[in-house]
């Protein structure tokens, strides 16, 4: 055994006497500060860079072996940090998401909208591969959306997703049994097939949700009357239709975005593009934003030689309302 081991065992040995649990920490975790990193530029004033990657949640995001901080904390504690740094003039939302939950989705909107109320900052909106539902919802606030060539983006609308197990309970014979206090305290249960009343009642809720939606697409984006009705077929676009149809302002790629960025905030060519981050990257650049080696809360994704994951069809069987593209859904 080395000198160095021998003085780490002793180390904890006498802590282990002592009464005291040493916790040995081998990455950054979210209770480390958010660090804030350069992508470019050497200017004083900043671009925040802030990725929105994957489905939309409000609650964390289970994996094998760790929970991942939900999108809303994660956007959110972005937003909080930059509001405290008066050379922050402009962010960009760098999004790669099929949506999610209607509500996650929607408070997200209301802290983007609340943060450029209070700050003046102007607001970037960078799709990426997948802008859809919830990822075309949490872009509506930005001053401009730029969509690359090839981003699919669209799906303005919503979607209830109704597990059945009616079918194999009656081939394996179990039956489920509900007391309620009124008749529709249990619609929608997968234990017992729908009404037609009851369906009617949540078809009423799906449209006022995805009625919702379509009123901010039409309010943000001042669309036609046309192509209001083409959006609210619900149906994807890759970018340039979307452009032709008024959902994003230009196709572009990120350095596009950088500029545009610059110009609305009145911003030099030198001005630094920034990065909120738990940990530093050699050679770092702006697609290196959604720090592929850490997830949004900065715990590894690779940690072990061996990666233990299940699939996670959470947003395919989860029962609620949905700004979701479902082909996009993480499966993980």
């Amino acid at each position: 055994m080395s000198k160095l081991h021998v003085i780490l065992v002793a180390t904890v040995t006498a802590l282990l006497l002592a009464g005291c649990s040493p916790t040995l920490k081998l990455f950054p975790d979210a209770r480390d500060p958010l660090g804030e990193y350069v992508l470019q530029g050497d200017g004083e004033e900043k671009i925040l860079v802030i990725p929105v990657n994957g489905t939309i949640t409000d609650s964390p995001k289970q994996k094998a072996l760790r929970s991942q901080p939900g999108t809303v904390r994660t956007v959110v504690s972005h937003l909080k940090k930059a509001e405290e740094d008066e050379d922050i003039k402009a962010v960009i939302l760098k999004i790669d998401s099929p949506g999610g939950p209607v509500t996650a989705a929607d408070m997200l909107y209301h802290e983007l909208m609340a943060y450029k109320r209070r700050t003046g900052a102007k607001v970037v909106a960078a799709m990426m591969d997948l802008a859809a539902s919830g990822g075309y919802y949490v872009a509506l606030p930005a001053d401009h959306i730029l969509a690359h060539p090839t981003t699919v983006t669209g799906s303005v609308g919503v979607v209830f997703v109704r597990p059945a197990v009616t079918g194999l309970m009656n081939k394996i014979g179990i039956d489920v049994n509900a007391y309620t206090t009124g008749k529709n305290k249990d619609m929608g249960s997968p234990f017992r097939d729908i009404t037609p009343e009851e369906q009617a009642i949540i078809q009423g809720l799906i449209d006022d949700l995805g009625d919702r939606f379509l009123k901010l697409v039409a309010r943000h984006r001042n669309m036609d009357a046309a192509a209001l009705e083409k959006v609210a077929t619900a149906r994807v676009f890759l970018g340039p239709q979307a452009k032709e149809l008024g959902l994003v302002d230009e196709i572009g790629y990120l350095s596009d975005a950088v500029d545009r960025a610059k110009s609305l905030a009145g911003l030099p060519d030198n001005a630094q593009v920034v990065i909120y981050r738990r940990t530093e990257y050699p050679e770092d650049n702006i697609y290196n934003s959604a720090a592929l080696d850490y997830d949004d809360g900065g715990y590894p994704s690779a940690y072990s030689m061996i990666q233990v994951a299940f699939p996670n069809f959470l947003p395919a069987w989860k029962a609620g309302f949905q700004y979701l593209w479902y082909p996009g859904a993480d499966i993980e």
